[in-house]
Formats: structure tokens, C-alpha cells, sequence
């Protein structure tokens, strides 16, 4: 990241997404701050609300799934807007994944990425409702292929003759850096994605042919090919800029969504497949309409 830090580059994310909705900060509702690498362990999401001026303190939280934090934000906010009487939701993705990756492991440091992406929710009538389905699921035996557990430190526990315990007071303790075994990843995302995108197709009542583009987290381009080909989706549908960025994790969608909003090749009223799948294991997708 550079001089930037994580909250900066949420803002400017957050500014930009503001702008173009042409909605004030101060008409914030929510603010839900999707990383799971927050420069505060108690959370990140407060900070936006303060550098972005907010003064009706709105509710701010952070939401923790890795690669498929944008897309759990996303149906958060839309959750929250049909039951909790919410109209204007900010929804941030936002990882640093460069501070946990051991740069002498290239099975993983040349993967990553730091970025922010943000997109406002806002609240309708049921006729004009955008989120047509979604899925969510997640698995925790798969947590082992995929993690950056709490280092363990050494400690001697052995009681002494008065039967207090020694290595009193714990030690300080941090993350390890990112641990990932790629095949089963991969052999994850290419099963569960597909089927979880057929899911909410069919909650939504609609045939993937209905999908103008397929927006995936940018995890690896052969995960986007294999899922894309299971849909019947032509690769001219595909959005897709991981040879730009890497693998920015909860920030990849709303990343690659500018991109495309801006260059004109999203458009008002066209109906996205997304996905996201990663740490926990998580996944989920949701099938929308822009605009």
C-alpha cells in the first residue's frame, strides 16, 4: 500500500461511490466495512464514518469473510434495508493482504493484492428491487486449506512448587502470515461456486441466460474460466481484471465493478452474477440488477 493505509484507501473508495450516487455522507444509514484486515482489531468501519464527516453518527461495523466479505455485505445491507427500515447502506470491501503473506513464498506473495472497492445500497418499493436471490454457505472443516491463525507462543505451563502457573502474564500474540493449500482451493471454488450461483438463479426465478455478466471474485483466472464455462457464460460476459490487481480479496467485486461501470460496459438495468469464496471456508453469490 505504500504511504496509504487501509481506512485512506476506504475512504477514497467510499468518496467516489458517494459521488456517483450523488448521495450525501451525511445520509448514511449504515456503513458496513467488509476486510479482515482492519488496522484496528475492534474494527475499522467507525473510522470511515468520522473521515467521511458523518454527523448523524451512523451505525458502523466491520464484517469479517475474507474473499467473500463484499458479497456477505451486499445481502447484509439488503437485509437490513427490507427488515430494518434502512434506505442508504455504504458497503466497503477493503483487505491489505500484503501485511500477512511471506514474501519468500512465492506460492503465495505474488497473488495478493491491497485495494478498496465501495458501493451504495439503497433502499426501493418491492417493484424496483434489485437483488433478485442470493446463497450463502459456509464450512469450517475446510479452514485448513486456507488460513492465518493466532501464533502460538512457546510457554512453559508447569507448575511450581506453590502451585502457581509460570509464563504469567500471556505473551503478546499475532497472525501468522497467509497459510493456503492452492489445489483444494481450487477444487473448492470450481464445485461450490457453480452450484451456488445455480441456487440463487433459481430463488430468483431466472435462467443463467439471463446473466449479462458473471463477476467473480478475482481469485485465479482459471476458477473464473472453470465457473463460466459451467454457466454456459462466454467469456465476453465475464468481467475480469486479476491481471491488473491480483487477488485483493473483499475488494476484488467492487473493484472490477468501477472498472466496468465507468468504462460503460456495465450498464443501468442489467442483471450480474456474483460471487464470493474464500477463508472459513465461505461462499455465497447473489444475482442483481445495476442501476
Amino acid at each position: 500500500m505504500g504511504k496509504d493505509n487501509l481506512t485512506t484507501l476506504a475512504v477514497e473508495a467510499s468518496r467516489k461511490a458517494l459521488d456517483m450516487a450523488k448521495v450525501d455522507p451525511d445520509n448514511l444509514d449504515l456503513i458496513l466495512m467488509c476486510t479482515s484486515t482492519p488496522e484496528d482489531l475492534f474494527g475499522s468501519a467507525p473510522q470511515i464514518s468520522k473521515q467521511l464527516g458523518c454527523k448523524t453518527n451512523p451505525l458502523s461495523y466491520d464484517i469479517t469473510a475474507a474473499c467473500s466479505g463484499f458479497v456477505l455485505g451486499l445481502i447484509s445491507a439488503a437485509c437490513h434495508i427490507r427488515g430494518g427500515g434502512f434506505n442508504n447502506v455504504l458497503v466497503i470491501g477493503a483487505d491489505a493482504l500484503s501485511r500477512y503473506v511471506d514474501w519468500t513464498d512465492r506460492g503465495t506473495c505474488i497473488l495478493f493484492g491491497d485495494a478498496a472497492g465501495a458501493v451504495l445500497v439503497q433502499g426501493c418499493n418491492s417493484e424496483e428491487d434489485g437483488l433478485f436471490g442470493f446463497d450463502l454457505h459456509s464450512d469450517g472443516s475446510g479452514q485448513r486449506h486456507l488460513n492465518a491463525g493466532i501464533r502460538e507462543n512457546e510457554s512453559d505451563n508447569a507448575l511450581d512448587s506453590n502451585g502457581s502457573v509460570f509464563g504469567f502474564p500471556p505473551k503478546p500474540s499475532s497472525y501468522s502470515c497467509i497459510q493456503m493449500n492452492g489445489k483444494e482451493v481450487f477444487r473448492f471454488a470450481v464445485r461450490c461456486v457453480p452450484q451456488s450461483i445455480e441456487s440463487a438463479l433459481e430463488k430468483a426465478g431466472l435462467p443463467a441466460s439471463s446473466i449479462d455478466w458473471l463477476l467473480l471474485h478475482q481469485a485465479n483466472q482459471r476458477i473464473i474460466d472453470a465457473v463460466a464455462t459451467r454457466l454456459e457464460l462466454p467469456s465476453e460476459r465475464v468481467i475480469s481484471n486479476l491481471a491488473n490487481y491480483g487477488n485483493t480479496s473483499a475488494a476484488s467485486i467492487p473493484l472490477a465493478l468501477d472498472e466496468a461501470v465507468r468504462s460503460g460496459k456495465v450498464k443501468a438495468g442489467q442483471t450480474i452474477a456474483t460471487a464470493g469464496f474464500g477463508a472459513g471456508l465461505t461462499w455465497g453469490s447473489a444475482i442483481v440488477r445495476w442501476g
